[in-house]
């Protein structure tokens, strides 16, 4: 995942799409793991682009002030 770059509405999309796996109990034991990987990298990738925008509207902000 770290290879191709992801677009935030890309991860987040598939985030939900993993929740509603999980919800729906279409997942075996087998899938779990790999899933639950997927997913935390997903919320990295997520959690990354939220900070890197919190930061660029910040400085904006005060170039404003």
């Amino acid at each position: 995942m770290s290879e191709k770059k992801i677009t935030y509405k890309e991860a987040f999309r598939r985030l939900q799409e993993i929740e509603d796996l999980i919800e729906e109990n279409k997942l075996d034991v087998d899938e779990l793991s790999s899933i639950l990987k997927e997913a935390a990298e997903l919320l990295k990738v997520c959690k990354n682009k939220l900070f890197v925008v919190n930061e660029e509207t910040k400085k904006i902000l005060e170039e404003i002030n």
